[in-house]
């Protein structure tokens, strides 16, 4: 959008020289933006630059990337900016780290890989996590992660946040919806593209002229997911923290954790169907979270009608999310 004049400026999020330390630069040339390149996945103040965009006249058509929590934040200021054209690219977005700390941390004793040579992770659909060093790319089965990792690795901002889609962004990128048929890496496989609006669709135009983006088939999906979105909850050792379980310090053994991960990779949903297990199974755990931090008023009213939907259709129809809810209120 820069090359085609669209936009005079773009706020993106730089990893520098430290893939774990993001921070928000208003980048002016190609160059610039290509430093946002990059999984980061540790909380980052993309607000900061806004007062630099404020008080620079140059500045009057604005590109903002951002995953859900900025975009939300950016929407609500974005008419005192003063700008005469503003767009929104979103990424899909869960469970970020607090602090740069935290995220080494999960890299270093999570999933055992020296975090200075990393470039960056992702989770992905083969029920793994993907992980791109310097030397190469490594692989581990979700199942095989320690449970008391992810209580110190998720911000807990994130555990009260329901918008895993970037609803507010005029155009969303993600891996979620894309199924990894036919790639191995996450750095292969297709990006699912949604795209909300006329102002989205223009985007994406403008990319695509520019020869920087190729589109592929619409996005489809098989494989059930409502019992496995379930059962991830279920397992899920911050949900076990809020209702007395047993929170495992150490995760399947890799043998075991392989054969899993193949098996539902195999039968599991996949595209647009892991899609739905992934943001069912986030909603329905952060709204444990959100039940047992402030009560049932305060809770219901934090979920987005979407939200309470997905909730709701779980409660009807699955008596251990009952169970669970039950347990927690219990306890308060």
């Amino acid at each position: 959008m820069l090359e085609s004049n669209m936009v005079d400026a773009v706020v993106c999020i730089a990893g520098g020289d430290d893939w774990s330390q993001p921070e928000p630069i208003l980048a002016r040339t190609v160059s610039d933006v290509l430093r946002g390149r990059g999984v980061k996945p540790a909380l980052a103040p993309s607000l900061r630059v806004l007062d630099e965009i404020k008080a620079d006249p140059s500045v009057r058509r604005l590109l903002f990337c951002g995953v859900g929590c900025a975009v939300q934040a950016f929407r609500s200021i974005e008419d005192e900016l003063g700008l005469e054209e503003t767009y929104v690219l979103g990424t899909n977005c869960a469970d970020n780290s607090p602090t740069p700390h935290a995220a080494r941390n999960f890299l270093s004793k999570g999933v055992g890989v020296d975090e200075g040579t990393v470039k960056g992770y992702e989770f992905m659909q083969d029920f793994k996590m993907h992980v791109k060093t310097e030397d190469g790319y490594e692989k581990k089965p979700y199942f095989c992660l320690p449970g008391e990792i992810a209580q110190d690795a998720i911000a807990t901002s994130c555990l009260a946040c329901f918008d895993y889609t970037n609803a507010l962004a005029d155009v969303v990128v993600g891996y979620m919806g894309a199924p990894l048929e036919g790639a191995t890496r996450m750095d292969e496989a297709y990006q699912t593209l949604t795209i909300r609006n006329d102002r989205g669709a223009s985007m994406v135009t403008a990319a695509e002229d520019a020869g920087r983006l190729n589109i592929g088939d619409v996005a489809g999906g098989t494989g059930s997911y409502e019992k496995i979105a379930m059962a991830t909850v279920l397992a899920d050792s911050i949900v076990l923290g809020m209702t007395g379980g047993e929170v495992k310090e150490e995760g399947m053994p890799r043998l075991i954790g392989e054969v899993m991960a193949f098996i539902i990779g195999r039968v599991g949903p996949k595209g647009i169907n892991f899609a739905r297990y992934s943001i069912d199974y986030h909603l329905l755990r952060n709204y444990l979270h959100v039940l047992d931090a402030w009560g049932d008023k305060r809770a219901n009213a934090s979920l987005p009608k979407y939200a309470t939907e997905i909730v709701e259709k779980y409660l009807s129809t699955d008596d251990k999310l009952v169970e669970l809810k039950e347990t927690i209120r219990s306890r308060h």
